[in-house]
């Protein structure tokens, strides 16, 4: 009888584990801000390594809507597979709990969206779809800056 109930004290506590774990990774490391956005609170290093991500998801928009305008889907599906899911193999998994579950929604469905446009950029080579495709990505990217900051956690130095 006693290490039955040694196995249910066991057991809650590792429900109660898994509960704040969850909560955790929906949550993400988060801090009230002085707009109306969700401050997401990162370490400097983290925070350098997100930036970089959106400046690449620009840089790549940017270069995939000038291979669309010169009629070049060999290119706009290299360009758009080197920021699809692909790219996300290199990001910690330490930083990916941090950053609340909407954002990595948003996140997440843009790299696909990439993909897409890659795929179909392949398949159907039509320019103005490819074109259509890299638009209503965009608006990933506007929900995001929207509703997210990044900030970086401050040290105590």
């Amino acid at each position: 009888m006693k290490n039955f109930k040694i196995l249910w004290v066991i057991i809650c506590v590792l429900l109660l584990l898994l509960i704040a774990i969850m909560y955790k990774f929906i949550q993400g490391s988060v801090a009230v801000s002085d707009d109306e956005r969700v401050a997401v609170v990162l370490s400097k290093d983290e925070r350098n390594l997100i930036l970089g991500e959106m400046r690449n998801f620009l840089v790549s928009t940017q270069k995939i809507s000038e291979a669309i305008t010169n009629d070049d889907m060999e290119l706009v599906a290299a360009l758009a597979k080197s920021a699809g899911m692909e790219a996300e193999k290199n990001t910690p998994g330490s930083l990916l709990a941090k950053i609340p579950l909407p954002m990595k929604t948003l996140g997440f469905a843009t790299r696909k969206g990439f993909d897409q446009i890659s795929a179909d950029a392949v398949k159907l080579r039509i320019p103005i779809h490819s074109r259509r495709q890299l638009d209503r990505l965009l608006n990933n990217c506007i929900a995001c800056h929207a509703s997210f900051k990044i900030v970086a956690e401050e040290t105590g130095q």
